[in-house]
């Protein structure tokens, strides 16, 4: 089932969403649906049965005497609620617009470009603040501060803290974290810790996907994702100003599972309400006669939504 668009103006543009989200996914900047994968739904809001630690964790009584019943069990999940909320923008197009570019580029798809990875620079912020957040991760069970020993030393022994919060997320909930996230700049710093250099100074790596597969390798991690966006911090007006979406504070370890499975432990879901934007972001046009403008119109209907913190460990690692 799609939108009905029968007495809108709004007619949907599926091909212009396709390319722009094809474009955005190729500059390989925003990871905040790698973090917190994608979960469609039909309903807006809903009760979930969530799979916790204390689901996966619990023991059962498994003995049997001779003749005698098995005993049960069985799923236990623990009730979580979502509510997905609209999130959208416009870039208009004007008719003199399209005319002057026309011989330049694409004009309707440059707009919705520009206008996509607005709202999915929203979003990527909204994740990341929800992720590398020591409000939420809070406690020696969901936060180590390693700033004592930061990331931008090259002495610092990162792979010992790795494993020690990996460790700390496996003792929570018995699930070993294979997944590391972590800054752009904080990838620099790793690729010239002295431990590392050293680890990987006789492997013959010639890509940057091969070079984080190996660094996963010496991490205990099957991937690294690598938050790369950025925003511009200053006021309206004000001289542009360069800031990472992604805190170079911070990183964390995480169980994360992209799978179309509510059963399937993870430290949290993008829930998509898919009845009304079928796509992470779904576009449509309508026209604007007053302003001889074509709107095109960029849109979401999510929630970015932490299932179980216990599923990740946040790490301080810069002062």
């Amino acid at each position: 089932m799609s939108v009905d668009y029968q007495g809108s103006r709004a007619v949907p543009r599926l091909e212009l969403g396709e390319a722009a989200l094809e474009y955005i996914e190729q500059q390989d900047e925003f990871i905040g649906t790698k973090v917190l994968p994608i979960f469609e739904t039909k309903k807006k809001a809903s009760i979930f049965p969530a799979i916790t630690r204390e689901v996966i964790t619990r023991e059962a009584d498994t003995r049997r005497a001779p003749r005698g019943n098995y005993n049960r069990d069985g799923i236990q999940a623990k009730d979580r609620q979502y509510a997905c909320e609209e999130f959208g923008l416009e870039g208009p197009l004007d008719d003199s617009e399209r005319s002057l570019y026309e011989t330049d580029f694409d004009a309707e798809l440059t707009t919705v470009q520009i206008v996509t990875r607005r709202v999915l620079q929203g979003q990527e912020r909204r994740i990341a603040a929800k992720i590398f957040n020591p409000t939420t991760f809070t406690g020696a069970s969901l936060y180590t501060d390693y700033s004592g020993a930061p990331w931008d030393n090259v002495s610092t022994d990162v792979v010992a803290q790795v494993r020690a919060t990996r460790e700390k997320v496996r003792q929570n909930t018995g699930i070993d974290p294979q997944t590391l996230i972590c800054s752009k700049a904080n990838i620099d710093r790793l690729l010239g810790n002295n431990g590392i250099k050293d680890a990987i100074k006789y492997v013959a790596r010639l890509t940057e996907a091969e070079i984080l597969n190996a660094l996963a390798d010496i991490l205990g991690v099957k991937q690294i994702v690598v938050g790369k966006g950025i925003y511009n911090s200053s006021k309206e007006g004000k001289p542009f100003a360069s800031a990472d979406i992604w805190n170079d504070d911070y990183a964390m370890v995480a169980v994360i599972d992209a799978s179309q499975r509510l059963s399937s432990p993870s430290l949290g879901r993008t829930f998509l309400w898919t009845l009304d934007s079928p796509d992470n972001a779904t576009v449509e046009q309508y026209r604007d006669d007053a302003a001889r403008s074509d709107i095109f119109r960029v849109r979401q209907h999510v929630d970015e939504h932490i299932i179980d913190p216990y599923f990740a460990h946040l790490m301080k690692v810069d002062a």
